[in-house]
């Protein structure tokens, strides 16, 4: 709908899966992960992907055993997260480590997608998030474009916004607002 404004396009799931049991494994290994999706569907399927990657496992010799939506503790204090991730690209497989400031891990991972569509021209499918984590020091922080942010008193002027109470309505000429 125009003019409405999602708050979060994707959350955090915990996908909790295993191989179904059989005569042989009555009590199959179970295999968790965090997953960061737009829906519950996607989720499951990201899921299967990754497990169908690293276990010789997929999703018609296996089963969701549990999928919880996780939320955040304290979601209106601004929090530094790192990013582990790794993409592919056009020319291979890189690993990275990126920083963000946000309000939640949702909000982080959000920035993460837009930031790799922005500079990498990474798609969502291209894109597998290792682990997520915050940053509790700032001795720990290593990006220099979130160590700014923490300066003390910080403030953001705009100097272009000047007060504008005129003498009159109407002037002779136009009020300058860059002084």
């Amino acid at each position: 709908m125009p003019g409405v404004s999602h708050q979060h396009k994707y959350s955090e799931y915990l996908v909790v899966g295993r191989r179904l049991p059989t005569e042989v494994d009555p009590t199959p290994k179970l295999y968790r992960m965090r997953i960061f999706a737009p829906n519950e569907v996607v989720a499951k399927s990201r899921f299967w992907y990754f497990v169908g990657q690293y276990r010789k496992m997929k999703k018609g010799t296996g089963e969701i055993v549990s999928l919880n939506v996780i939320s955040e503790k304290k979601p209106l204090k601004p929090k530094n997260f790192g990013i582990w991730l790794r993409y592919d690209s056009r020319s291979g497989i890189h690993n990275m480590y990126k920083e963000f400031r946000e309000l939640s891990r949702v909000d982080a991972v959000q920035a993460l997608y837009q930031d790799m569509a922005a500079r990498h021209r990474a798609r969502f499918r291209s894109v597998q998030i290792l682990r997520v984590a915050e940053i509790e020091k700032t001795e720990d922080i290593r990006r220099p474009y979130i160590r700014q942010l923490l300066t003390k008193n910080l403030k953001f002027p705009l100097p272009h916004n000047r007060n504008k109470n005129y003498r009159s309505s109407f002037q002779a000429k136009r009020p300058s607002t860059f002084a």
